[in-house]
C-alpha cells in the first residue's frame, strides 16, 4: 500500500487484490467466500495478495445484518483438561447471549479456513492454534470477526486478543520457590516459538534476580505434553541437581514427577516442582501439584463476551484483555532438605 493511499484512506477493490495474486475478480470472491474448487496455489496467492495490499472487504453494516446467532470456535486438538476447560467457557458465555456454539478443528492441511468462510457467524474465537499472518488477513478481508486466546505468535496489531499475566505468574513461582529457601534452580518451557512459553519463563527468570545467591542452572523444553517432559526434566535433574524446578504446564510438571521417580528422588523432599494451569490433574497428582493458576474457562468466555462486543460495535477498535493469575499452594513444594 502506498503513502498515499494511507493518507487518504482509499480502500482496496477486488480488481486489484486479483491483479497482484495474477487471478480474476470472481476467483478472488470465490476464496473470499470459502470457495473449494480453488487450487491450494492461487488460494496461497491470494491470501498473500490481500496482506500485501490490506484489502479489507465491503464497508458498512448491512455486510453483517443476516448473521446466525452462532459463534465458531477453533482448536486444533480437543483432547486434554485445558480444551475443556475453555469450551466449557466458550458455551456458557455464548449460551448467557443466545448463541450456538460451532466447534472445528484446524488439521494440518489447512482446510479449516475454508470451512469458516464458508458458513456465516457472529465471529470466531481462536485457541491452540499459530494462524499466519496471511490467513489472519484473508479472515479480515472476508469481513469476519475473530478473538485470539492466548497467542502462540506476536498477532499482527489489528488483531484482538485474551491472554493471561504470563509474566507474572511465572515471577511468582519463582518468589513462592524463594521464599521457602531455594536457590537451586531449573525450568522446563513448552516449546521454544510460543509467546506464552517466553512470557512465563522470563517472569521467572526475572524473580530469581532479586534475590542474591538464586541460581537458574539450567532450561530445557519440551511439546507441553508429558512424555517428552519427562525425558527433558530427567537431563535436567541429572546435570543439575536443583532443589526446585519451573515447569510451565501441569502436564510437564507431571512429567518432572516421573522423571524424579526414576532418578529416585522424592517430591518435595528432594525436589520442589511447580506447574501452571492448575488443571483438575494437578489436585489429581501425588502429591497435589502446586501451580500458577489461569482461568481457562474464564479466557474462553472472555473471548466470546469480547467478539459479542466487537459485533454489536461497542468493544474498542483492537481489544485486548489481560486475565490475573495466582498461585496455587499444595504438597509439592517446601523448603530444601538442607535449609530444613
Amino acid at each position: 500500500m502506498s503513502i498515499g493511499d494511507r493518507v487518504t484512506g482509499r480502500r482496496r477493490t477486488l480488481a486489484e487484490v486479483a491483479a497482484l495474486a495474477g487471478t480474476s475478480v470472481p476467483t478472488v470472491s470465490k476464496v473470499l467466500r470459502g470457495g473449494t474448487d480453488v487450487s491450494a496455489r492461487t488460494r496461497l496467492d491470494v491470501m498473500a495478495a490481500v496482506e500485501s495490499l490490506g484489502y479489507e472487504g465491503r464497508s458498512g453494516r448491512g455486510a453483517d445484518r443476516a448473521e446466525p446467532a452462532l459463534v465458531d470456535f477453533v482448536l486444533s486438538d480437543v483432547r486434554g483438561s485445558w480444551v475443556n476447560e475453555a469450551l466449557v467457557g466458550v458455551e456458557e458465555a455464548a449460551t448467557a447471549a443466545d448463541h450456538d456454539v460451532v466447534l472445528t478443528i484446524a488439521r494440518r492441511d489447512g482446510a479449516w479456513l475454508q470451512r469458516l468462510l464458508r458458513r456465516r457467524s457472529a465471529g470466531i474465537v481462536i485457541a491452540l492454534l499459530d494462524p499466519t499472518t496471511a490467513q489472519l488477513e484473508l479472515l479480515r478481508a472476508a469481513r469476519r470477526r475473530y478473538v485470539l486466546i492466548d497467542p502462540m505468535s506476536r498477532p499482527p496489531a489489528n488483531a484482538a486478543s485474551v491472554g493471561v499475566t504470563n509474566w507474572e505468574g511465572g515471577r511468582t513461582a519463582a518468589e513462592h520457590l524463594l521464599g521457602l529457601g531455594h536457590r537451586r534452580f531449573v525450568a522446563l518451557g513448552g516449546e521454544r516459538s510460543h509467546l506464552y512459553s517466553q512470557a512465563r519463563l522470563d517472569g521467572f527468570r526475572t524473580g530469581l534476580r532479586a534475590v542474591p545467591g538464586a541460581e537458574l542452572l539450567g532450561e530445557g523444553s519440551a511439546d507441553w505434553g508429558r512424555e517428552q517432559a519427562a525425558v527433558a526434566a530427567e537431563r535436567l535433574l541429572r546435570q543439575h541437581a536443583p532443589t526446585a524446578i519451573f515447569c510451565c504446564s501441569d502436564l510437564m510438571a507431571i512429567g518432572a514427577y516421573d522423571a524424579a521417580r526414576t532418578l529416585g528422588l522424592r517430591v518435595p523432599q528432594d525436589v520442589s516442582v511447580v506447574g501452571f494451569d492448575d488443571i483438575p490433574e494437578a489436585s489429581w497428582a501425588t502429591p497435589p501439584l502446586t501451580t500458577v493458576r489461569q482461568p481457562i474457562g474464564e479466557l474462553g468466555a472472555a473471548a466470546v463476551r469480547m467478539l459479542l462486543r466487537m459485533a454489536s460495535g461497542t468493544g474498542t477498535a483492537v481489544p485486548r484483555e489481560e486475565l490475573a493469575t495466582r498461585l496455587v499452594e499444595r504438597s509439592s513444594t517446601a523448603a530444601p532438605a538442607a535449609a530444613g
